[in-house]
């Protein structure tokens, strides 16, 4: 008896293509299944073969798919609106223009932290949202800012119940080759996730062009994973899912220098160490402000390639080196240079800043510089300077 046919419905343009091609798989499957019994069974009996229902796939831990729906919920995507009335960071492309950054939960209390430069335009008269991996928005507000170590922290001014930091890890125990995780809105595609490898540790980088008095500078983590404009701010992860530092600049191919630009990744990224971000959050949820080692010289910015020169003369006419400061103490001069810090060789007053900043005030350090052709190894203790000038 023929099998009744039942009436077919007209489906929409993308509903009959898939249909249709499942009805060609099952058409060629079905006939090749219908060869193969012929060739090998003659008789009147038949075979039912059950597939077992598929068992849902699980993400083991310490995959990547495992340690971003873990890390997902506590990084968040920030619009800062200037007091102009445009959304602004320092991903947009102008006055008036918009662009995201992003952010991490870093404590229990609501505190988010990020880069300076993706707030710094709210920061005075402008208002801060910070929107969930799930969709919800909330306002928020600078508690505190460091222009030179390029870090910020905000607090959500109503914060939901529920909220969980992400763990943080050990930046000085990272080695070149371990695997990175990066979270981020790059050109404003929020909790986009893409990963690499640790390429290199202590990248002496400056954010502008080294002279600039609102230049930021970090002794950074290199990677490889994809980072764009609008992964400021964000978390890098190691491969357990603890943050070891803040996405916050790209070498581009179009800009010929390190900093913030919207040409796209070439495989160089460049975070700030937690160690240090860490330090420079517990003083900012402290005092509000930042506070900067130093070693009382004012050293030439400009890239050298043999050390950083203690300068003839400071800012404003200032002497260079700070009467009864630390490097004054240790006998440094004007026209010195200095060729290593702590054993780390360096090459220019950039690099100096950004290994002087991985130390805090108080801490006893080694330098040695050079002075007429001889080389002089000198122990000194760096003072501090508060607030950003």
């Amino acid at each position: 008896v023929p099998a009744h046919e039942p009436r077919r419905r007209r489906a929409g343009g993308l509903a009959a293509t898939v249909l249709a091609a499942a009805l060609v798989a099952g058409g060629v499957g079905g006939g090749i299944g219908y060869w193969a019994a012929e060739r090998v069974d003659d008789s009147s009996s038949s075979t039912t073969v059950s597939a077992a229902s598929p068992q849902d796939l699980k993400r083991e831990p310490g995959t990547v798919a495992a340690v971003a729906a873990n890390a997902l919920p506590s990084v968040v995507t920030i619009e800062a609106k200037s007091g102009g009335g445009g959304i602004e960071g320092s991903e947009g492309e102008g006055e008036g223009e918009g662009g995201t950054g992003t952010g991490f939960v870093y404590d229990k209390e609501g505190h988010i932290l990020t880069n300076n430069h993706v707030v710094a335009s709210a920061a005075e008269g402008g208002t801060l949202s910070v929107i969930f991996s799930n969709g919800k928005k909330y306002d928020a507000e600078v508690v505190g800012r460091a222009q030179g170590y390029d870090v910020a922290v905000l607090k959500l001014k109503n914060a939901p119940s529920g909220v969980e930091p992400l763990a943080l890890g050990d930046s000085e125990k990272v080695a070149v080759g371990d695997s990175t995780i990066a979270i981020g809105a790059p050109f404003g595609l929020s909790n986009t996730v893409t990963t690499g490898i640790i390429s290199a540790k202590n990248r002496p980088v400056a954010s502008g062009d080294g002279s600039s008095g609102n230049n930021s500078y970090m002794s950074a983590l290199q990677t490889d994973a994809s980072i764009n404009p609008g992964n400021s701010g964000g978390p890098l992860l190691d491969s357990r899912g603890a943050v070891i530092g803040i996405n916050s600049a790209i070498q581009s191919a179009g800009s010929g220098g390190f900093g913030q630009t919207q040409a796209g990744s070439i495989g160089l990224g460049f975070a700030i160490p937690i160690n240090q971000a860490k330090t420079v959050a517990e003083q900012l949820i402290k005092t509000g402000q930042p506070v900067y080692p130093v070693i009382g010289a004012t050293v030439d910015m400009s890239e050298q390639g043999s050390g950083a020169r203690i300068t003839e003369e400071g800012s404003g006419g200032s002497p260079a080196v700070t009467p009864n400061g630390p490097a004054a103490k240790a006998g440094l001069k004007p026209g010195d240079v200095i060729t290593t810090f702590n054993g780390k060789p360096i090459d220019s007053g950039p690099t100096l800043i950004s290994e002087i900043w991985t130390k805090k005030p108080g801490d006893k350090v080694t330098m040695t510089y050079e002075r007429d052709g001889e080389s002089h190894k000198v122990e000194l203790v760096l003072g501090e300077r508060k607030g950003d000038s």
